[in-house]
């Protein structure tokens, strides 16, 4: 299986008093631009995705939406979950996909940081959290053996924002 981990597109600055809850700092207008440009480069590249999950901050549930909008996917539901919240681990993560989306083959996951590079260091067995250079608006994708006894990874690749929508503008 392929597992994207999408890291959510530019928000509103952390401790911006107009957002006493963290959960609930929206995407800038930079960041909702710079998503849209990556979610074409996605597409560019002919990534599909099966099932989308997504963190439920309202940063990335639009970083989720957006993806859909440009995928003209209106049918397709984001499934909110706090598995992709500290301090949940990347085993819960696992069992929740393989519970509720057992046939997907293409998995996208918006999520923050730096817990979306401490899941993909758990993956790639590392034993400390590897320093991934992970852009707001980054994709990450792994294939992930899910039914083996330790779920084990093979990073594929990281492209930053910028490298996405350098990929559109190539088709365009």
């Amino acid at each position: 299986m392929d597992v994207y981990f999408l890291r959510h597109a530019i928000a509103a600055e952390r401790g911006d008093p107009k957002y006493k809850d963290d959960s609930l700092r929206p995407l800038t207008a930079q960041g909702r631009k710079k998503m849209k440009f990556a979610a074409l480069g996605c597409q560019t590249l002919g990534l599909k995705f099966d099932a989308i999950l997504s963190s439920p901050y309202v940063r990335a549930r639009q970083t989720a939406e957006i993806v859909i909008q440009l995928y003209k996917s209106k049918n397709k539901k984001i499934h909110f979950t706090n598995t992709l919240l500290p301090p949940s681990s990347v085993q819960k993560l696992l069992l929740e996909i393989q519970t509720h989306f057992p046939k997907s083959k293409n998995v996208l996951l918006v999520g923050h940081e730096p817990h979306l590079s401490t899941m993909i260091s758990d993956l790639l067995q590392s034993n400390t959290p590897l320093n991934i250079d992970f852009k707001k608006g980054g994709l990450c994708c792994l294939d992930i053996d899910l039914y083996s006894k330790k779920a084990t990874a093979c990073l594929l690749w990281l492209l930053t924002p910028t490298q996405l929508g350098l990929i559109a503008k190539e088709k365009q």
